[in-house]
């Protein structure tokens, strides 16, 4: 996947809204105000961090060379996937889907429920 292929699924779950943090080189995407995905912009590594269950993050890093920790959120369960690397496409999009559905289960019940139905 290329980064506008990132950013175009991304916008595609219900909800989400993007913005620059802090510097022009990365995207962050939110849902419901919560981080589910950080997109970088890096011409030459362009990779996505994504959140995930602690089972699903080590089998993940266990799976693929292009997937490592995101030390950068000081969260164990986040992991960083470079885009330009045999993983394939929809393995990308379940990790970034896996992501949102993380945040989606932490967020007040009323609120998640309308998540759920759809």
């Amino acid at each position: 996947m290329n980064i506008e292929e990132v950013r175009i699924y991304s916008l595609s779950l219900k909800n989400t809204t993007e913005s620059f943090p802090f510097d022009d080189v990365s995207l962050v995407f939110k849902v419901e105000n919560k981080m589910y995905l950080l997109l970088s912009l890096d011409a030459e590594e362009p990779n996505i961090a994504v959140k995930c269950d602690p089972e699903a993050a080590t089998e993940l890093r266990e799976r693929y060379a292009a997937v490592c920790p995101a030390y950068h959120f000081n969260k164990k369960h986040w992991n960083t996937i470079y885009l330009e690397s045999d993983m394939p496409d929809t393995e990308i999009k379940e990790q970034i889907h896996h992501s949102y559905r993380q945040v989606i289960a932490k967020l007040p019940k009323k609120i998640r429920d309308a998540y759920e139905r759809e």
